[in-house]
């Protein structure tokens, strides 16, 4: 019971740092890839010390067949973060993360692709639903400052996004004997070693003192901290638990694009946002699309 409660307190506390990053990425002014670099960075300087604590760095841990995987997995999961940021000041943070939770949707088009796995009538039925609800998030208009075209190209980024966290998530499905803190220590490493000229090429306005903060927040906060309570929950709690308490995370986001920025959904943004969430956590808990006189046939067969 104890260890169920810390892990929901962990899952909570995962999901409402991940929800407010959106508010800090806006707020630090910085290009995507500078604010990639020093989240990686900060980062790996917060997990390096877990891992070495966990004895996670020590021989045989990771094959250098997993390494290989978990380097890959780190180019998706970068370019994932590169897309969502750059998605965030051109389609506001609650449209971004609303067409951002097309993801599960990715990965089952993924695996039926790659893992022959198979795509149920089910399925079909919720990725549809999914994509009737990006179609009216596209016709919604941004209510924000950004024109049209702006507003679509976030769209566009937020899906980009989903797409390459969908490759991480199949990449690290090979990784099961690996321990996570280690994963995501060798993901934000690759993502220094990529972005490194990026970041570092000196041109462009000097980072402020609050431009620090909101960076280094983002590294030892957004990144370290968050995958130690995600990862500390996921190994505590049953999978339909860690889905549920998921959900925090767009939530959050919406409220903190409401209250931070005074964006609002509008009416057609707000239905695609719920058709995208409902058919997520259909997907998540396996509901099946039913009738009632289906349900009723089934019982009387019994």
């Amino acid at each position: 019971m104890k260890d169920n409660l810390r892990g929901v307190l962990e899952m909570t506390a995962a999901m409402v740092i991940s929800g407010t990053i959106g508010w800090l990425v806006v707020l630090s002014g910085r290009p995507a890839s500078e604010v990639v670099f020093w989240r990686c960075l900060f980062g790996a300087a917060t997990l390096l010390p877990v891992c070495a604590a966990m004895g996670h760095l020590n021989r045989g841990k990771i094959s250098l067949r997993q390494l290989f995987l978990a380097m890959l997995g780190g180019i998706a999961i970068v370019a994932n973060w590169l897309l969502l940021f750059a998605a965030y000041p051109r389609a506001s943070i609650s449209i971004a993360t609303a067409v951002y939770n097309t993801q599960p949707f990715m990965l089952v088009a993924l695996g039926a692709l790659f893992l022959r796995e198979r795509l149920t009538w089910v399925k079909l039925g919720w990725l549809l639903l999914s994509f009737a609800g990006v179609l009216l998030i596209v016709q919604g208009r941004p209510d924000m400052g950004s024109d049209g075209s702006h507003y679509l190209i976030g769209v566009l980024l937020s899906l980009g996004a989903a797409f390459f966290y969908a490759i991480a998530a199949l990449i690290t499905k090979a990784l099961k004997s690996v321990p996570p803190h280690l994963i995501a220590l060798v993901q934000v490493l690759v993502g220094i070693v990529m972005l490194a000229p990026f970041a570092l090429h000196g041109d462009g306005d000097a980072v402020g003192l609050d431009g620090w903060g909101y960076l280094v927040t983002m590294g030892v906060v957004h990144t370290g901290l968050m995958y130690i309570l995600l990862y500390g929950a996921i190994q505590r709690l049953p999978t339909h638990l860690t889905g549920a308490l998921s959900f925090i995370y767009p939530v959050v986001a919406f409220l903190v694009d409401a209250l931070a920025f005074g964006h609002r959904l509008h009416i057609v943004q707000f239905l695609g946002a719920a058709a995208i969430l409902l058919a997520a956590a259909g997907m998540l808990f396996g509901w099946r699309w039913r009738s009632r006189a289906t349900r009723e046939i089934e019982r009387t067969l019994r």
